[in-house]
């Protein structure tokens, strides 16, 4: 009997050998300071490692800041220089070697940047101790005892089109196989997409068309120094959980439609993130229906995310049709060979090295 959950997956002409994949997931874990900032290390390789040895199909490495001022921490990894780029070759490297798809998320943290790591309280950190100043799309805070971020300009805009360019192609040469534009979870693409945090009157703000101007101007910008065999991918928040003034999920079917139409291969559903007085009714599963949705409505593959944990769960979305993978996020975390465990309980299989062959 076939199993969904471990059937391989092809966008373009890239083949991922499962729907199981891996969520970016940030470790907070670089070198602050010096030559090496932002550059990955051991943690980061052992981490990866780790979830490619334990059968993962795809694994998108954490959001990597495609400036130093685009960093949710000071501690956050980076793709603004080349010595970025040959720490990442290497765990792409091995992914690739042990029949994982290496991806990675490239991102701007606009006005959520400059915070301290989770277990240190999440904190703005200023300028004055190893911090800086946040950019957004309007002089507006994201929460209480948050600074309020400079307007980026139309220049400043432009740079940072550019900025994510770069950071692709540096991507390309590190090895990966897929890269995702991080456009979700309050950070500065998204932003930009919802009128909570945009309240400019230019081209990039107010109309549904002008807030997703900078989207398509980054997708464009990442889809034009992409390989055309290899896919894009795109994260976004399908709503922000605000009764008034916040991206919607019409907006996110609206807009996943144009994403298509700009290049975009597969569309990286969750929710939330962008502040305000958001109720999120979390439970198991909970953002699968945005994903389903937008698959039924635009026909852009999606991968569904959020409480995902069990292998029969992650079947279902994909064996119905709902996603055409599921990204396990905090599951990973806890059980690195979460998707060798699921092929074993549903009588599947996937890819292990030699040397657990015996265990499998």
């Amino acid at each position: 009997m076939s199993v969904a959950l471990f059937e391989p997956y092809t966008l373009r002409s890239l083949t991922i050998p499962n729907r199981a994949w891996m969520a970016p997931m940030c470790q907070y874990s670089a070198e602050v300071f010096g030559p090496n900032a932002g550059v990955a290390n051991d943690w980061h390789f052992a981490h990866y490692a780790s979830r490619a040895t334990g059968g993962t199909g795809l694994i998108l490495v954490e959001a990597t800041a495609v400036a130093p001022e685009g960093r949710i921490s000071p501690a956050d990894l980076g793709l603004w220089n080349d010595t970025q780029v040959e720490a990442l070759r290497r765990i792409a490297g091995f992914l690739k070697e042990h029949g994982t798809v290496p991806g990675i998320q490239i991102g701007h943290a606009g006005r959520k940047a400059s915070t301290d790591r989770p277990w240190e309280g999440r904190g703005p950190v200023a300028p004055g101790g190893h911090g800086w100043q946040p950019v957004g799309p309007s002089p507006v805070a994201f929460a209480e005892g948050h600074p309020v971020p400079t307007e980026l300009t139309t220049e400043a805009i432009e740079t940072i089109v550019g900025q994510f360019a770069d950071a692709a192609r540096r991507a390309l040469s590190a090895g990966f196989e897929v890269i995702e534009v991080h456009g979700a979870h309050g950070y500065l693409i998204g932003e930009f997409l919802s009128p909570h945090s945009n309240r400019r009157t230019d081209a990039y703000g107010g109309s549904f068309e002008n807030r997703t101007r900078l989207a398509l101007e980054v997708v464009d910008a990442v889809r034009a120094v992409w390989p055309e065999e290899l896919p894009v991918f795109f994260r976004i928040s399908a709503t922000d959980w605000l009764e008034e003034q916040g991206w919607t999920v019409d907006e996110t079917v609206r807009f996943a439609g144009l994403l298509r139409e700009h290049g975009v291969d597969l569309l990286d559903v969750s929710s939330g993130g962008n502040g305000g007085p958001a109720r999120i009714p979390v439970g198991p599963g909970y953002q699968v229906p945005f994903a389903a949705r937008v698959k039924a409505e635009t026909g852009l593959p999606v991968a569904a995310v959020g409480l995902i944990t069990e292998s029969e769960q992650a079947e279902k979305i994909i064996a119905n049709g709902e996603a055409d993978a599921v990204l396990l996020g905090r599951e990973l975390l806890r059980d690195a060979s979460w998707a060798r465990r699921a092929a074993r309980e549903l009588g599947a299989e996937t890819h292990a090295p030699d040397q657990y062959a015996w265990a499998i």
